[in-house]
């Protein structure tokens, strides 16, 4: 991935207000940086939750608590808890994905980092609108080649490679407004009034 160009613009939404700020390349490292940190230990706190048995929020709640309490714990960055965040709210749709893009495997068979990141670049295809398909894809076998066996980057990018081509359309769906209906039984009550 390029970094964009110094004079690029690029809005940054902060405590509900968007300002528009020039990006260099150095910050753009920077930022990148701390989202590779991030997403690492989202796939951590996630691979810790399921050696455990526990939910992955909790412990990413816990490590941000303690870190405040304590300078001796690193603080827990705002991605890492958006990504622990969405995986938890969405795991089933998530698995249900990858599940059906194993050929030869089951969900269960994988090493569990896998799982872990396999289930933090799916939901960035699909939910994190502000990370490009490739980054989410390149990030997730970089994962793989720092935290899993030597077959898993190849594994991990094949799996996404065929993820990424239905993730424009779970996104145009998610953005898709229901139509509420509204059920016979008030219809009635309202015909009646």
């Amino acid at each position: 991935m390029q970094p964009p160009a110094e004079h690029e613009l690029v809005d940054h939404t902060v405590a509900n207000h968007t300002s528009t700020v020039s990006l260099t390349p150095e910050r753009a490292r920077k930022q990148g940086g701390a989202r590779r940190k991030a997403r690492k230990r989202a796939v951590d706190f996630m691979f810790e939750a399921e050696a455990r048995d526990v939910d992955p929020v909790g412990i990413a709640t816990e490590r941000a608590r303690m870190a405040v309490d304590d300078p001796s714990v690193a603080p827990v960055n705002e991605y890492t808890l958006t990504l622990v965040n969405g995986v938890a709210e969405n795991l089933d749709r998530l698995d249900e994905v990858i599940a059906a893009h194993l050929h030869g495997w089951t969900l269960a068979r994988l090493p569990a980092v896998d799982r872990a990141v396999l289930r933090v670049a799916v939901w960035e295809l699909f939910h994190a609108t502000d990370v490009p398909p490739v980054v989410a894809v390149d990030e997730a076998v970089e994962l793989a080649k720092q935290l899993s066996t030597d077959d898993s980057p190849a594994f991990v990018n094949g799996v996404l490679g065929q993820v990424v081509l239905v993730a424009p359309q779970v996104r145009a769906a998610a953005a898709a407004v229901p139509v509420q209906q509204v059920p016979a039984q008030q219809q009635q009550h309202d015909a009646d009034a």
